[in-house]
């Protein structure tokens, strides 16, 4: 999101549970030199859009040391080496993607916007026209990690159509990191996860494994049959992604984004948003000093993409 003030970088934050230097504080043979990270930083800016800068270096040291061990590496220049040939470009990439991108998530997270969406933005596009009565609502998740966003929209949204017919959605979830879109699109989870989810959901939209010592979950296939996982990277949205939406879920995603990536990346949403439609935000993502013209301010992190038929406000 460009800020014609000073653009300062977003840096990324440790992983919940990493000690405050990283896990790279603890000892270890592995020794990141600067010239290796610099490497290794630039091509993760480049490649995802995160700003690492130097005081990063020993959690990005600590992130990445359990793949020199499992490669048999003796060093980070080694590691380097082999991420920057043409077989770690196809091979240990995703690998390393998996490791520097946070994944922290949960069912029900941030729940005031789940509530603004079914008393307010569902009932308003029910209203209006921004979306014709016999067509589906189109939801995107970007950025869903393992799943628990838009498997929270699916519950929501199937308890709405139940209370509101004729109502019918559809939901695309995104995310860069194979392993976790592997995990969301399986719809399995243990079963302490589950513990925001309110009991009347999961007793219509849950499945407990047979095997009760294994204390799984799966999603019912009415849930994830209204979910459609694809790979996608923020940071390079193709022209080809031309698919608009209804109501864009993005929410602690940019905070990993210095200014000028941010600024591409809200451009990115808003043109994908149809005239009335809502965007969501992390809580700790407020646009702040940072404007575009088509977004109006409708709740705490919720936006609202104006310009209807005729160029006219969307009521």
């Amino acid at each position: 999101m460009t800020d014609h003030r000073r653009s300062r970088p977003t840096e990324v934050p440790p992983c919940p549970g990493e000690p405050p230097g990283g896990p790279g504080s603890q000892r270890s043979d592995f020794e990141l030199k600067p010239a290796d990270f610099r490497r290794l930083s630039a091509f993760i800016y480049d490649r995802l859009g995160i700003h690492l800068p130097p005081v990063k270096k020993t959690l990005l040291e600590g992130r990445l040391r359990k793949r020199l061990i499992a490669l048999g590496l003796p060093s980070f220049t080694a590691y380097c080496d082999l991420l920057f040939s043409e077989r770690g470009q196809a091979e240990e990439v995703p690998q390393m993607i998996d490791l520097v991108t946070t994944n922290k998530t949960d069912f029900f997270r941030e729940p005031d916007h789940f509530t603004y969406l079914t008393t307010t933005a569902l009932p308003r596009l029910q209203a209006g026209q921004a979306r014709p009565p016999d067509k589906p609502l189109r939801v995107w998740s970007a950025g869903c990690s393992s799943g628990e966003e838009p498997y929270t929209l699916a519950l929501v949204l199937s308890e709405y159509a139940t209370a509101h017919p004729p109502f019918s959605f559809t939901i695309l979830a995104t995310d860069i990191s194979s392993r976790m879109l592997a995990i969301a699109t399986a719809g399995i989870y243990p079963e302490e996860r589950i513990a925001p989810i309110p009991q009347h959901l999961r007793e219509r939209f849950l499945l407990r494994s047979r095997d009760r010592s294994r204390r799984l979950i799966k999603f019912a296939p009415e849930i994830r049959r209204t979910i459609r996982f694809e790979k996608l990277n923020l940071k390079d949205i193709p022209p080809t992604f031309r698919e608009t939406f209804h109501i864009i879920f993005c929410r602690n995603v940019i905070i990993y984004f210095d200014r000028p990536t941010q600024g591409w990346l809200l451009e990115q949403l808003v043109r994908r948003l149809v005239p009335g439609g809502y965007l969501f935000l992390g809580h700790s993502e407020a646009l702040t000093g940072m404007r575009h013209e088509h977004l109006h301010g409708v709740a705490p992190t919720v936006y609202r993409k104006m310009g209807g038929p005729g160029g006219k406000d969307v009521p």
